[in-house]
């Protein structure tokens, strides 16, 4: 590990997340959103699930979401791009660059989806009775965003590495949001045939949202999951999984994709990147 990479990814990474705030369309990716999701779960709020607001029962599970869709969308979203542009190939051009480029988009990425949660949880609290708030609520939802950003964050950058144009990436949406459908996002998963509910346990989209529902909602609210329970060793071991797969896989398919990028590589997309333009 480079002292200097680190430290220029970590400076890169906090410039370019400051700029975020000064870009009208980085602003409306923060609010919009969040902005259609508060009008959505307002209309939930008279709605009440063991005693609890039905919008306040979903505020955890989109926040899990937030996470998710940050680790393994943008992160791979924004090498594509940055692939098809050339800036990565004038990172690997530089001693440690891609090192460094890593540590930067992991310090980016990590803001931008810090920001999302704050953005949609503040108004939530006010807007919805029924959350559990203290210093274990806390730590719990501070841990569960580290560890989901530990275990998402370098599958993103795999799945970044295997698509060359930015178009490509939108395959990526589908599945993404057949998982938020069947991973008990909006609505209990325990509603759906009980394989439905082992394809979802599979990935990490339900676990982040379990992890988040057992940081902020009462304990009576474990009758709704499987097993009428918060499973915290589950989550834990599961997300834990997929960082180590993650940590293992991405270093190797990244160090592949720079091997293959070359000026005539770049030259190419940007031809074709022209022609869909045009």
């Amino acid at each position: 590990m480079n002292a200097n990479a680190v430290r220029v990814g970590l400076r890169r990474g906090w410039i370019e997340f400051r700029q975020t705030w000064g870009n009208r369309q980085d602003l409306m990716g923060y609010l919009l959103p969040t902005v259609i999701l508060l009008g959505v779960l307002s209309f939930q709020r008279d709605a009440v699930v063991a005693g609890i607001s039905l919008g306040a029962t979903s505020v955890p599970g989109v926040l899990g979401m937030t996470i998710a869709f940050g680790g393994l969308v943008s992160l791979g979203q924004l090498m594509v791009t940055e692939r098809e542009d050339g800036t990565l190939l004038r990172a690997k051009a530089v001693p440690h660059g891609m090192f460094g480029y890593l540590i930067g988009k992991l310090v980016l990425v990590t803001g931008m989806t810090l920001t999302s949660i704050a953005i949609l949880l503040i108004p939530s609290l006010v807007m919805f009775e029924g959350f559990t708030l203290g210093i274990g609520s806390l730590l719990g939802l501070l841990g569960m965003t580290v560890l989901g950003l530990v275990a998402t964050i370098p599958i993103g950058a795999t799945i970044g590495s295997l698509f060359t144009s930015p178009n490509s990436m939108a395959l990526i949406m589908l599945p993404m949001i057949g998982l938020i459908v069947i991973s008990g996002i909006f609505f209990p998963v325990t509603t759906f045939p009980e394989w439905v509910q082992w394809i979802a346990q599979v990935f990490p989209v339900y676990w982040l949202g379990l992890g988040m529902r057992s940081a902020l909602l009462p304990d009576e609210m474990m009758t709704l999951e499987i097993g009428e329970s918060w499973r915290h060793l589950e989550t834990i071991g599961v997300l834990g999984l997929w960082a180590v797969a993650g940590l293992v896989i991405a270093p190797v398919v990244l160090r592949r994709m720079a091997r293959r990028e070359s000026g005539s590589t770049v030259a190419a997309r940007r031809e074709k990147a022209m022609q869909r333009v045009v």
